[in-house]
């Protein structure tokens, strides 16, 4: 296939949601409010982690993996979005559009890599309690965070290299939102069934085999905390699983419609509404989700608080004492 010096477009422009085109001004709004939330509740996760000695344990160190994941995938997509939602025609160049795709499907893959970490460490933390201090050490856990982001940028770098190298001759009008794989590979002006069968393979090992390898571990989760005499043991148990298991059916009930089929190219208005909520709504919910009912992170923010109370009272003090007040 002869590709070089074919490419003519040098930009991309992007549709947006059309469908919902007399509704932009109020997705407008409501993206910027979703987007500004997102970027708070994780760096929320993120500071409360670093600050709070108590929760620099494995889980909440995938936790805090998780919230930075978020902040850099919602900024890699929700900002153009928002730009189509007021702009009546909204461009993207070449390389710029190829770069958002790469991230935004790097970062996807880093996240369930991310998640199914986080599912094997509960796996451990429950099924075998006495021997996971051993095991989940802190340098395991920096390795196993490594991995993940090694795995999400490392898998999907060669197909993004085949991509890059496709002709776009025809149409430059993305029927989207943001650079997506399937309106992409519509424009082509070659034949694009070996990276079709590259994305439907990569989509199969980074969604199915990581969604097989939490459920496996949530089996064996769950066989265990049945096994608990104590209904209170058996309810502490299930609480700390609840958060993940909620994030992680949203996630690839999304992701298995959108990408785990064999014709990439066809796009439909259910796609995008799952993409908006794979893109903004669930990266959003996480902090909510993983903080609401977790009295560990309540604790942790009551002793902040109480602290910087107590470094208030005694620079009041301080003050006082020496005739500043």
């Amino acid at each position: 296939m002869k590709v070089s010096n074919i490419t003519t477009v040098t930009e991309f422009i992007l549709l947006g949601i059309p469908f919902l085109h007399d509704l932009h001004s109020v997705f407008f709004v409501v993206g910027m409010l979703m987007y500004i939330t997102t970027i708070m509740g994780n760096g929320f996760i993120l500071v409360v982690v670093a600050i709070e000695p108590r929760l620099q344990t494995p889980m909440y160190l995938f936790l805090s993996n998780l919230a930075f994941l978020e902040i850099c995938y919602t900024t890699t997509v929700i900002p153009k979005m928002l730009q189509t939602l007021v702009a009546a025609q909204t461009t993207i160049c070449f390389y710029c559009c190829m770069t958002q795709l790469y991230l935004h499907f790097a970062l996807g893959g880093t996240e369930l890599f991310i998640l199914t970490a986080m599912s094997f460490d509960r796996y451990l933390a429950i099924c075998k309690p006495l021997r996971y201090p051993m095991i989940m050490t802190k340098h395991v856990c920096i390795q196993m965070s490594l991995a993940t982001w090694y795995g999400g940028f490392f898998i999907l770098f060669f197909q993004f290299l085949i991509l890059l190298r496709l002709p776009f001759c025809r149409s430059n009008i993305i029927d989207h939102f943001y650079c997506d794989i399937g309106p992409l590979l519509s424009l082509a002006c070659a034949d694009t069934h070996i990276i079709e069968l590259l994305g439907l393979f990569s989509s199969f090992i980074i969604i199915i085999m990581t969604l097989i390898l939490t459920m496996v571990s949530y089996i064996f989760i769950i066989s265990t905390i049945l096994r608990i005499p104590s209904a209170m043991g058996r309810k502490k148990a299930f609480s700390t699983c609840t958060s993940h298991l909620i994030v992680v059916s949203i996630l690839y009930g999304a992701l298995t419609v959108m990408y785990v089929r064999p014709n990439m190219q066809s796009s439909s208005r259910i796609t995008r509404v799952l993409a908006v909520l794979n893109t903004a709504l669930t990266p959003m919910l996480n902090p909510f989700i993983y903080t609401i009912r977790n009295n560990e992170v309540k604790e942790a923010v009551r002793s902040m608080i109480q602290k910087k109370k107590g470094f208030l009272n005694n620079f009041r003090m301080f003050s006082r004492s020496y005739g500043y007040y």
